[in-house]
């Protein structure tokens, strides 16, 4: 079997909302500057009515000279140009099955992207042969990985989008959820240093009620998305650790990792990050650093599924979680439910970005009662609806 296409396919699609999508934004490393930080735009996803949001969304389709394909996505534009213009030649007549001698040829030949998006494009090319190394053996990929260690692996709510400046509206989200089957929620941060006094105020303030809305036994998670440094850090972890955060998220920029150590040597609460980190030797100097408790890479950034599966073997010999970040929650069940329960306790389940990544799905992957369960289609379920697709266009051919 040999590679013939490798295809970019440009998706137009409206997703349906009840009022505005992006109630409010997280905390930004770029809100240090007041001309950012008194920003409240959206994702980057302008609404044009308060019932439609439109989506564009790229996806890799790998074809092969037996009609078997892998398909993978979304991607931003940047990513789609990386496949391309620079690893389309080197993926056409190639084995598609033998993905460790792909991956380990497009990370040598991209001398200068050994992170950033064309670390994101290699990453989504992996995702796609595991895609297609599942159909063509008919089979779900965790079956290929080693998997199932169970039948579904609890999700925690990722609650970015949802306001949090408003107790009240917390208060009722967090309720809704919680009725929904989750034990488990993560909420963002909207303020960081440079808010100041009234700002830490406000994200203790937060993390107040949803404590007292959720009760003593659901795990609550908060997010400080690289927008932090040390002293701020500890300040906040000692004014809410009475509420038991199950964890802090990327307190600090990605490469601050002698910060991380800083902050986890004066807290008791676990730290998480390295979401914006990529491969197992980014990852290594968290570990080696003894930096966090919990490693967060995403398999459509970090390397793919290769290599987050290589970086979360190397997590268990120091005793270390592996919950990937979770943009690519098809992607990211079929490697939660290969590892030991003990080492992948979660998996995140970001629900609005999800509703957008997962739009164009033919089986989009959706908890029930708070759990994600194992898929039965052959590969990693990235089959496209066409019902969805409301202009088609190739690009970067």
């Amino acid at each position: 079997m040999k590679i013939t296409a490798v295809r970019l396919r440009r998706l137009r699609g409206t997703l349906p909302t009840q009022g505005r999508f992006w109630e409010e934004r997280l905390v930004r490393p770029i809100d240090v500057y007041p001309e950012y930080r008194l920003r409240d735009d959206p994702e980057g996803l302008p609404q044009v009515a308060p019932d439609k949001l439109p989506i564009e969304a790229f996806f890799v389709q790998v074809e092969t000279d037996e009609g078997v394909v892998g398909i993978a996505g979304p991607l931003p534009e940047t990513v789609a140009f990386f496949i391309g213009r620079r690893l389309r030649p080197i993926l056409l007549g190639r084995d598609p099955v033998a993905h460790e001698l792909l991956w380990d040829q497009m990370h040598r030949i991209m001398v200068h992207g050994r992170q950033g998006d064309a670390m994101l494009a290699i990453s989504a090319i992996d995702c796609a042969l595991w895609d297609l190394k599942g159909r063509w053996l008919g089979q779900p990929v965790y079956r290929l990985l080693g998997g199932p260690t169970r039948p579904s692996v609890p999700a925690y709510a990722s609650m970015l989008g949802f306001a949090v400046l408003d107790p009240g509206r917390v208060r009722e989200r967090a309720l809704e959820y919680k009725e929904m089957g989750y034990t488990a929620q993560k909420w963002f941060f909207r303020y960081g240093p440079a808010s100041g006094a009234a700002g830490m105020r406000k994200n203790v303030e937060l993390v107040r009620t949803l404590r007292e809305a959720l009760g003593d036994d659901d795990a609550i998670m908060l997010d400080c998305w690289q927008s932090m440094e040390p002293t701020y850090v500890i300040d906040l972890a000692a004014r809410i650790a009475e509420f038991r955060p199950a964890w802090l998220e990327e307190c600090c920029m990605p490469d601050r990792i002698d910060s991380y150590r800083a902050i986890k040597d004066k807290v008791s609460i676990p730290l998480s990050g390295a979401e914006h980190e990529y491969t197992r030797w980014g990852m290594r100097r968290f570990i080696d650093a003894r930096a966090l408790d919990i490693l967060q890479p995403d398999i459509y950034w970090a390397g793919g599924l290769s290599e987050v599966m290589k970086i979360a073997a190397l997590a268990t010999a120091h005793d270390l979680l592996t919950i990937p970040h979770g943009h690519s929650t098809p992607a990211g069940i079929h490697f939660s439910v290969t590892q030991s329960p003990i080492h992948t306790p979660y998996q995140e389940y970001l629900v609005k970005w999800n509703a957008i990544h997962q739009h164009f799905l033919l089986h989009p992957v959706l908890p029930v009662r708070g759990q994600i369960h194992a898929p039965d289609q052959p590969g990693l379920g990235m089959d496209l609806d066409p019902g969805k697709i409301e202009e088609e266009a190739e690009a970067f051919a």
